[in-house]
C-alpha cells in the first residue's frame, strides 16, 4: 500500500486516525498502529512482513545482550560478540535479499563460472528498517539510547506506518520518549494533514508529470531516437520527478507522524539551491547522509587519520551509500562520482569564496542532473548511450512536442517550488496570524490530488529498488 492510492487515502488511513484518536491510553494507540502497520505492509508485501518481524525479535535480544553484559565505556567480549551477531544478521538478510543476485552476475563475469541467477524478490523498504535497527542496536552499544523493554514498542519504532517504506530513517533515541507519551492537539492534527497534502501534491501533480516525460526520453534512448533537446528535457524533468516523490513522501510521513503525535525529522532542505557537491548531501535525503557519517565515516576515523585515509573513507561512503539504492553498477557509479566530484571541491575550495558562488551553483546542478542520468538508467550501457544523446544534437522537434501548456505549467511549478518559497511564505503567515493561507492552499490542492488519483493510472513507485 502507498499513499498516494485511494484505498490509503479513503478507507485505512481515516479509519486508523480516527481509531487512534478514539483509544484512551498510549498503550492501546501503540497496539493500533503496531497492527495497523503490520496490516499497511502485508497489503503488498503478505509474505516478507515476517521477515521484518524476525528482524525485530533478533535485534531486540540482540541489544538486550549488549546491554547486559559491560558498559559503554567498558565492553566486554560478550557485549562485542552481541553487536558484531546483531550486525551480521542484518547485513547478511539485506545482502540476501537486494545483493544476492547482483553478487552472482559479477561472479559470472570471471572465466569459466556460470552460476544461476537467484530470483529473489526484493521486500519494500527493506533497507529503511535495517538501517533503522542497526542504529539502535549499535547506539544501546554506545550508550547514546537504553535499551527497550518491551518488544512492541521496539516494533513500533520500526513498523510504523508513515516512515516504514519510504523512510526518513529514524534513529532510535529521537522518538522513543513519543512512544511512551505523546499528545495530539487540534492543531498539530490540522498542521500534519497539511503536510501530507502538500506532499501528496508533490508526488501526485508534479512528480508523475515530470515522469511521463522521463519515461519518454529513456524510450526515445531505447529506440535509438534520442535528441540532445530531448535528453535534456528528460534528465531535468527526472530531478523533478525523483526530488518530488522523494520529498513528497518525506512531507506525508512528517504529516501523517504529527497526525498521530509523533515528530519526525525534516528529510530534504531543497538541495537544487546547493552551491557544492557536499551542500547537496547536506540537504539530499538528509537522514540518510546522517546515517553514513555518524555509522560508517566517523566510525572508519573521520578526518582524523590524515589526508590519504580521510578520502579513502569518503569513497567507502560514497560507494556504500550508492550500493544501499540498489544492486546495480550504475548506483555505484553515481555514488562514487560524488564522492570524486566532493574531492575536486575539495582541492578548489579557495575558488569558492571568490565571488564564484553563483558559478558553483551552476557546476553542481550539472553535476546532479548528469549523474540521476546514471541514477535513472537501467544498467551502465543505457546510463552512457543516454549520456551520449544529450550531447549528440539533433532537432528539438521532439522535445517541443512534448511541451504543451500543462507540461510547461508543470515544469515552472517544479522550478520554482525547488527553491525556499514555502518557508517564506509560511514565516510570512505566521507573523501574521495568517492561518488562513495553509487551508487556502490545502484545500483546493486536495481536490486537484484527488481529481487526479480518478482520472490517472500513471502513479508510478520508484522505491522498490530501494
Amino acid at each position: 500500500m502507498v499513499f498516494s492510492s485511494t484505498i490509503f487515502l479513503f478507507i485505512f488511513l481515516p479509519v486508523v486516525w480516527l481509531a487512534h484518536l478514539a483509544l484512551p491510553s498510549t498503550r492501546a494507540k501503540n497496539t493500533l498502529l503496531s497492527v495497523a502497520s503490520l496490516l499497511f505492509y502485508a497489503f503488498g508485501e503478505p509474505i516478507y512482513v515476517l521477515l521484518m518481524i524476525a528482524s525485530v525479535v533478533v535485534n531486540f535480544f540482540a541489544a538486550r545482550a549488549v546491554a547486559a553484559n559491560g558498559t559503554a565505556a567498558n565492553p566486554n567480549r560478550a557485549r562485542r560478540v552481541s553487536l558484531g551477531l546483531a550486525i551480521l544478521f542484518d547485513l547478511f538478510m539485506l545482502g540476501l535479499f537486494k545483493y544476492a543476485g547482483f553478487l552472482v552476475e559479477c561472479i559470472n563475469l570471471l572465466p569459466l563460472i556460470e552460476l544461476p541467477v537467484p530470483a529473489i524478490r526484493l521486500p519494500i523498504g527493506i533497507s529503511f528498517y535495517t538501517f533503522q535497527i542497526l542504529s539502535y542496536v549499535v547506539d544501546v552499544y554506545r550508550g547514546d539510547t537504553p535499551v527497550q523493554e518491551r518488544l512492541d514498542d521496539l516494533f513500533l519504532y520500526i513498523a510504523f506506518f508513515p516512515q516504514l517504506i519510504a523512510g526518513p530513517i529514524v534513529k532510535y533515541h529521537d522518538i522513543a520518549a513519543q512512544i511512551d507519551r505523546r499528545t495530539i492537539t487540534p492543531e498539530k492534527a490540522a498542521m500534519g494533514l497539511r503536510r501530507f497534502i502538500i506532499g501528496l501534491g508533490k508526488k501526485l501533480l508534479i512528480s508523475n508529470a515530470c515522469g511521463a516525460l522521463t519515461d519518454t526520453a529513456f524510450a526515445a534512448c531505447a529506440h535509438g531516437n534520442l535528441t540532445s533537446s530531448l535528453g535534456w528535457l528528460g534528465a531535468v524533468a527526472y530531478c523533478f520527478q525523483i526530488y518530488y516523490d522523494f520529498s513528497g513522501y518525506s512531507d506525508m510521513a512528517i504529516g501523517l507522524g504529527h497526525m498521530f503525535g509523533f515528530d519526525i525529522a525534516e528529510n530534504f532542505n531543497y538541495p537544487y539551491i546547493s552551491g557544492s557537491i557536499q551542500e547537496f548531501w547536506r540537504r539530499w535525503h538528509i537522514s540518510l547522509s546522517t546515517w553514513f557519517r555518524e555509522y560508517v565515516y566517523i566510525p572508519l576515523g573521520g578526518n582524523r587519520r590524515g589526508k590519504v585515509q580521510t578520502v579513502v573513507n569518503k569513497y567507502i561512503v560514497f560507494f556504500t551509500t550508492g550500493l544501499w539504492h540498489g544492486a546495480s553498477l550504475n548506483f555505484i557509479v553515481w555514488g562514487l562520482f560524488h564522492g570524486t566530484m566532493q574531492m575536486i571541491e575539495q582541492l578548489l575550495r579557495p575558488t569558492q569564496r571568490r565571488g564564484l558562488r553563483p558559478l558553483w551553483r551552476v557546476v553542481t546542478l550539472l553535476a546532479v542532473i548528469l549523474s540521476f542520468v546514471v541514477f535513472r538508467a537501467d544498467n551502465m550501457t543505457v546510463a552512457l548511450q543516454y549520456l551520449g544523446g544529450m550531447f549528440a544534437g539533433g532537432s528539438a522537434a521532439s522535445a517541443l512536442a512534448l511541451l504543451d501548456p500543462y507540461t510547461l505549467l508543470i515544469l515552472a511549478v517544479a522550478a520554482i517550488f525547488s527553491a525556499p518559497i514555502v518557508p517564506r511564505v509560511r514565516a510570512w503567515a505566521e507573523a501574521h496570524r495568517a492561518d488562513w493561507v495553509g487551508y487556502a492552499v490545502s484545500v483546493p490542492l486536495l481536490l486537484l490530488c484527488v481529481m487526479s488519483l480518478a482520472s490517472s493510472t500513471y502513479n508510478p513507485f520508484i522505491y522498490f529498488r530501494f
